[in-house]
């Protein structure tokens, strides 16, 4: 059984926050792949359903961000899981828009839901680091990520909770490679080329080569008697 957490803030005031992307992946995974309602437990969250043959819990703690921690560690401890068993999905302002990371273990790099959850359950739990962009200033972090993400952020922002949700079966079996690739797919699709094709030269036909027009050996006389003739 793998449980997979989204990090954000309850509420409709902070629903569209960049704060809040873990929220929206884990609600698109629910939402694609048939899980049960959303009922309350854990102080948060949750729905439970499977991703291909791994049954998957979904929690999104709703104890405000800075407090995951409480919320994931109750979890833990009632079905018995280890921390090898969780993925965190959370907003990460070192990618940029539109990027995302698996990452195994290591630091909270100052995040405060991942801070928590370090105090709670320890740091060796896989994330999903959703890239949101930096705004330049670190006095301004606190209120570019309690922000709604813009009109023009949209596109991405579908592309990739649909490529994250086309690669959660592969990911609930510890599969980051193909996780990955499901999101690239989404976000960056090949193109098709849109150049004409070259001639074969083996079978091009072969051009004419130009001739140059006859020199005019006439004499004056001749011109102009031919002229009138």
């Amino acid at each position: 059984m793998q449980i997979f957490v989204g990090l954000g803030n309850p509420g409709s005031k902070y629903a569209n926050n960049r704060h809040n992307i873990g929220f929206m992946a884990l609600d698109r995974i629910a939402s694609d792949h048939g899980f049960a309602p959303w009922r309350s437990k854990f102080q948060g969250k949750v729905s439970e359903g499977r991703l291909g043959s791994e049954k998957v819990i979904l929690l999104k703690p709703e104890t405000f961000m800075n407090l995951s921690g409480q919320s994931v560690g109750e979890a833990l401890r009632f079905y018995k899981a280890t921390v090898e068993d969780l993925t965190v999905f959370h907003d990460e302002l070192d990618l940029a828009p539109g990027k995302c990371r698996v990452k195994q273990g290591g630091g909270h790099a100052g995040h405060n839901g991942l801070r928590s959850i370090h105090q709670h359950v320890g740091e060796a739990y896989a994330r999903v680091r959703i890239g949101i962009g930096h705004p330049g200033r670190k006095e301004a972090v606190a209120g570019y990520v309690l922000h709604d993400f813009p009109k023009s952020d949209e596109n991405w922002i579908d592309d990739l909770l649909r490529g994250m949700s086309d690669g959660a079966p592969d990911l609930a079996t510890g599969d980051s490679g193909r996780f990955m690739n499901a999101v690239a797919l989404r976000v960056a699709p090949p193109r098709s080329s849109t150049t004409a094709p070259k001639p074969d030269k083996a079978t091009a036909k072969p051009k004419e080569p130009e001739v140059a027009p006859a020199e005019d050996t006439r004499s004056p006389l001749q011109k102009l008697k031919d002229k009138f003739s």
